[in-house]
C-alpha cells in the first residue's frame, strides 16, 4: 500500500515510473547504498520525531549525518525524541525501512537538513523497504512540500571535506 501511495503522489510530477524497486532490501542506509551503487551519504534518510501535540515531524538527512540534539532543540524548541516503529507507521503510513516524505497518511511537517545540499542528487526511499528514487535537492524539497532547510545534524562535515579532498586528488592526479 505504501509504495503505491508514493507512486500516486509522484504522479503530479510525472515521476512515478522513476521509482526503483530492488530484489534485495534497501531498508538501511548501507543496504540502500549497496543496492543503488552509491556512497551511503547520498541516501536521504527520513527520521520521524515526536513533535508538539503528538503530531510527528519528519527530518530528511544525508545518510552519514546524525541528529545533533542541541541544534535540534534550538531549531524546533523541543527535545529530539524518535517515534516508535508503530507510531511511525500510524503517522506516516510507511513502515520503518521505507519511510519517506511522500505519499504520507497524515499531513506532516517535513524539514530537509543541509547535509544533503552537498550532492547534486540524493536517494530517498519510496514507501517500501526495497525502493528508492533519485532526486535533486530542489525536487525533494518540492515533492515533500518541505517547510524549510534546517541545520540539525552533525558528523557529516568531516565526510564532506574528505569527499572534496578525494575529488581534488582524483582530478589533479
Amino acid at each position: 500500500m505504501s509504495l503505491e501511495s508514493v507512486k500516486e503522489h509522484l504522479k503530479q510530477w510525472g515521476r512515478e515510473k522513476d521509482v526503483m524497486e530492488f530484489a534485495t532490501s534497501s531498508a538501511t542506509v548501507e543496504l540502500a547504498a549497496k543496492a543503488i551503487g552509491v556512497i551511503p551519504a547520498r541516501i536521504a534518510k527520513t527520521l520521524s520525531f515526536r513533535g508538539k501535540e503528538d503530531k510527528a515531524i519528519l527530518v530528511v538527512t544525508a545518510g552519514d549525518a546524525k541528529i545533533d540534539n542541541k541544534k535540534f532543540r534550538q531549531t524546533f524548541g523541543f527535545k529530539a525524541r524518535f517515534l516508535s516503529p508503530e507510531e511511525v507507521l500510524e503517522q506516516t503510513g510507511h513502515a520503518i525501512g521505507g519511510v519517506c516524505p511522500f505519499g504520507l497518511k497524515n499531513p506532516l511537517d517535513v524539514y530537509l537538513d543541509n547535509s544533503m545540499k552537498r550532492f547534486e542528487t540524493v536517494f530517498p526511499a519510496c514507501g517500501s523497504s526495497n525502493s528508492a528514487i533519485e532526486l535533486t535537492c530542489e525536487e525533494i524539497f518540492q515533492y515533500s512540500s518541505a517547510k524549510e532547510w534546517v541545520d540539525v545534524c552533525k558528523g557529516w562535515e568531516d565526510n564532506a571535506e574528505q569527499e572534496n579532498e578525494s575529488v581534488y586528488l582524483n582530478v589533479n592526479s
